[in-house]
């Protein structure tokens, strides 16, 4: 065992005798020693119960005669991070995730690890860890929450933050957002719609590291969600006992039929910055052009709140990812002799049903004979840049219009809720970035707001935005603005051309004035200049990338 160098000989007493005073007795010792990452806190509501998540991973790995040894993993809340100087470090904080399970797990010779995250960054944080560090693991999430419910319909956060906009245009009334504020969000879990954090949690799945469900069943289901817990302690057994890794699951196959369901879905933008920085720790390229190529060939099966009215709930009833997954056999698009920790996509599939129409549609009845991301380049984004197609309404898909431009968030706000901003202006958010930002804020207000003042606008970053985001918004947009790219030479008033269906984003002047523009740009002083994000900001690399560290 990988832990027999922390445990055995005479030379390791001391170590014995440390694992002695923590209560570990000599049969424990004789046993594998799992890591059980937990990322519990007490403020993100995706994590407020992962107590008893962990506790019946415990259960299981004992079962199945195993050690579990609990550590835990920070997590920052997106959502009370979001609008303001704090959102700088939630993409940051995902690299001090990955860096720290490392240090524990090979600092301690953990024999497998059953890691427990739930929310945005935490999650892929998480995944990166395993393929770095590439000893035995299972990834069992806390579960999305319900959405809530208000007037006969279900809302979620991504309500509140749109609310904003209506009370300023005079659609509600400050006692209608009171009320709505506290039916929200119901309990605990990760924000109720495909926002990035049930994303994820569905990725992990398709990616083979988590086990069926896991992306879908409810948090609030109580009992599902312990017996999920207690088989993922059972499983990770299973997984040492056969020295069964992570890269070994996470092939470039996996990271397709990833891609594939998300496109099907219609998942958050940040899946294109953490597919590819996973991908990167387990060995493998993946690159932007792998996500448009899939996308052309993939269909929109799924219309999930921000882009539609259901929530996870809906989609776990309807048979889960799964479900979904075998649908998309129909298009060749899944690898089903890709391996998972529980034996092949083939073996999970093979029984999946889809039992309601109305939440997965069929191949032949899709929303879009197309995957809910696109991938648009042009001399805007000679790089790349990510829009989520899937959650624009049909009248922007094609739009022109000039630019209002904004050296941050905080600016833009300030312009939208001012009145400043109109119909036919592409709104340019820029020096958000990853290194710019840094941390490449996510952009949920503005487009809340936009979206709640019902303005019929685009909105252009190099940023990025929530999953909970809709509307014509282009994030991701490579080369940054902090590296000279062209974001940063936009001017007030320069057209702007949108092209979703051609995969286009074109600033209409000459490669000649861009030239000039180019050659007076200075790069401006960096807006942190201490601490780790000082640090963060001068090795992370473009989105493009995946915003991975050099």
């Amino acid at each position: 065992m990988r832990s027999d160098i922390v445990k055995k000989g005479s030379t390791r007493t001391a170590h014995r005798a440390l694992f002695h005073a923590m209560g570990y007795s000599d049969e424990d010792l004789q046993k594998p020693l799992i890591g059980i990452v937990n990322a519990f806190n007490e403020i993100i509501p995706g994590h407020i119960h992962l107590r008893d998540i962990a506790q019946a991973v415990k259960l299981g790995v004992a079962a199945a005669g195993g050690t579990p040894v609990e550590f835990p993993a920070i997590g920052i809340c997106d959502g009370i991070a979001m609008g303001h100087d704090g959102m700088k470090y939630p993409l940051a904080s995902r690299e001090l995730i990955c860096d720290s399970i490392e240090a524990m797990a090979n600092g301690h010779a953990f024999d497998g690890l059953v890691m427990i995250p739930n929310c945005d960054k935490i999650v892929p944080g998480m995944l990166m860890a395993a393929g770095r560090v590439n000893i035995p693991t299972v990834v069992v999430s806390g579960g999305p929450m319900l959405a809530g419910r208000y007037k006969g319909h279900d809302i979620s956060v991504s309500t509140m933050f749109e609310a904003a906009g209506k009370l300023e245009s005079g659609q509600i009334t400050k006692a209608d957002m009171a009320e709505m504020e506290m039916k929200a969000c119901p309990g605990c879990g990760s924000c109720a719609g495909l926002f990035t954090a049930n994303t994820m949690n569905c990725m992990t799945e398709v990616l083979g590291l988590g086990l069926p469900g896991n992306g879908t069943i409810p948090a609030a289901y109580f009992g599902r969600r312990r017996i999920l817990a207690k088989e993922a302690g059972k499983v990770i057994m299973e997984l040492v006992a056969k020295d069964s890794k992570p890269r070994d699951i996470m092939t470039l196959e996996a990271f397709e039929n990833a891609i594939a369901v998300d496109m099907a879905i219609g998942g958050s933008t940040n899946t294109v910055l953490h597919l590819p920085a996973i991908a990167h720790e387990a060995g493998i390229n993946l690159p932007l052009e792998k996500f448009d190529e899939i996308s052309r060939r993939a269909a929109y099966i799924t219309k999930m709140s921000p882009g539609g009215s259901y929530h996870m709930q809906d989609l776990d009833e309807a048979g889960g990812i799964c479900a979904v997954m075998k649908e998309l056999t129909k298009l060749g698009l899944i690898h089903t002799e890709a391996v998972t920790v529980t034996g092949t996509v083939a073996d999970r599939i093979r029984d999946a049903v889809v039992e309601n129409r109305e939440v997965i549609h069929s191949i032949d009845d899709a929303y879009m004979k197309k995957g809910g991301i696109a991938i648009l380049t042009g001399n805007l984004a000679p790089l790349g840049s990510v829009i989520k197609e899937s959650a624009v309404a049909a009248e922007l898909l094609v739009y022109k219009g000039t630019a209002k431009c904004y050296d941050s968030e905080e600016a833009a706000i300030a312009a939208i809720m001012g009145g400043d901003i109109r119909e036919g202006h592409v709104v340019v958010i820029r020096y958000e970035g990853p290194k710019g930002g840094p941390g490449m804020r996510e952009m949920l207000n503005p487009t809340a707001v936009i979206t709640g003042m019902g303005l019929k606008v685009a909105l252009l970053t190099d940023g990025r935005f929530s999953g909970a985001s809709r509307g014509a918004c282009i994030g991701h947009i490579s080369p940054e603005a902090m590296e000279g790219g062209p974001i940063a030479l936009v001017e007030d008033g320069d057209v702007i051309s949108i092209d979703i269906p051609n995969r286009r984003l074109e600033l209409c002047i000459s490669d000649a004035a861009l030239a000039v523009r180019k050659a007076r740009w200075r790069q401006p002083e960096p807006k942190v200049k201490t601490g780790y994000l000082s640090r963060y900001a001068k090795m992370v690399t473009s989105a493009h990338t995946g915003a991975v560290l050099e």
